[in-house]
């Protein structure tokens, strides 16, 4: 059964979302069936599953990201997705 869930969660990572992190998340993002949707504050879109696409929204430190999850493991991609980002990306900053 096919489910769609979205939240918004803060970037908090000094860099915001630059390449390591875009890489991080399109890695994570391709663990999971369900198709991941990132979009900025001004409405800008992009899938999950490229880097070049997640550099394009950007998103700096302090602002703010919708993720969008649609499939049948929607919960839990995007549970994964927004503790990535609310964890800074692993970058300890």
């Amino acid at each position: 059964m096919s489910q769609q869930q979205s939240r918004t969660v803060l970037i908090q990572n000094r860099l915001g979302l630059h390449a390591r992190a875009a890489i991080k998340l399109v890695e994570l993002a391709q663990s999971f069936q369900s198709v991941l949707t990132i979009e900025n504050r001004e409405g800008k879109q992009a899938t999950a599953d490229g880097v070049m696409g997640l550099l394009m929204l950007e998103s700096a430190q302090g602002e703010k990201v919708t993720i969008h999850a649609h499939g049948e493991d929607a919960p839990q991609a995007l549970e994964a997705v927004c503790h990535l980002i609310e964890d800074k990306f692993d970058e300890g900053e």
